[in-house]
């Protein structure tokens, strides 16, 4: 099978053992070492699969995640020692497609690899474009919440809800992928559209007065659920 092969990972060995392997196998390898420097070449080319490591140097391996889901439905497998369940979950939530913990089996990785890419091909073009459009102008529904994109709208049980501008963007955000966790980090740089620095307030505060305005109980939320050390998702309504 042939592709075109993006592989971040910042051990030298490993990286260099995978192309070689998947060289033999036909396939086409850049390897990257860290993570702006892996956005930066993501942007420069077209590939088939993103491999992925977690610990890089720089911007981590979630943050990278992001990143190319934002722009990209490219199948990305994630390579790491990180093996817990938590990762998994993380990884898998963020937009990953699989996940495969080091020390790993060549072959199995290249198994997981063609797998992957044979997923992908099965989406057609015209439809993957037309995703977003079609999942942007459709109501968004979570329990006794509709939201609508098109209007800027919320209606709890039929009554308006009046956001601001910043909580309608999170609500939405989330509302358009209920099985994904979000960090405070993801949130800021999605929303804000400006890089996180490690000040929560911002994000704490509009949190707060969110739920002030939907849940029914805000010390005990039914749809903005906090992940303690790892950021929010939406309640399973």
């Amino acid at each position: 099978m042939e592709g075109n092969l993006l592989i971040i990972e910042d051990d030298a060995g490993i990286s260099g053992m995978v192309a070689d392997y998947m060289a033999k196998e036909g396939y086409r390898s850049t390897v990257v070492r860290e993570g702006d420097r892996a956005l930066e070449q993501f942007e420069a080319d077209r590939y088939d699969l993103v491999l992925l490591d977690l610990m890089l140097p720089g911007r981590g391996g979630m943050d990278v995640l992001q990143q190319i889901r934002a722009v990209s439905r490219v199948p990305i497998l994630i390579v790491s020692a990180k093996d817990n369940e938590v990762e998994k979950a993380l990884g898998l939530r963020f937009g990953a497609d699989d996940y495969i913990a080091k020390p790993f089996s060549l072959i199995e990785l290249s198994a997981r690899i063609e797998a992957s890419i044979r997923r992908a091909t099965q989406y057609s073009a015209p439809e993957a474009q037309a995703a977003p459009r079609a999942q942007e102008n459709r109501l968004l529904k979570a329990g006794d919440l509709i939201v609508d994109p098109d209007s800027f709208s919320v209606r709890k049980n039929g009554e308006e809800v009046r956001l601001t501008a910043k909580e309608f963007q999170i609500l939405k955000l989330m509302m358009q992928h209920p099985s994904r966790v979000y960090t405070k980090a993801m949130l800021y740089e999605q929303v804000w559209n400006e890089e996180y620095y490690n000040d929560d307030n911002a994000i704490n505060v509009h949190m707060r007065r969110l739920r002030e305005k939907i849940e029914d109980d805000p010390s005990n939320p039914r749809y903005l659920i906090t992940l303690w050390g790892i950021g929010y998702r939406l309640g399973e309504l």
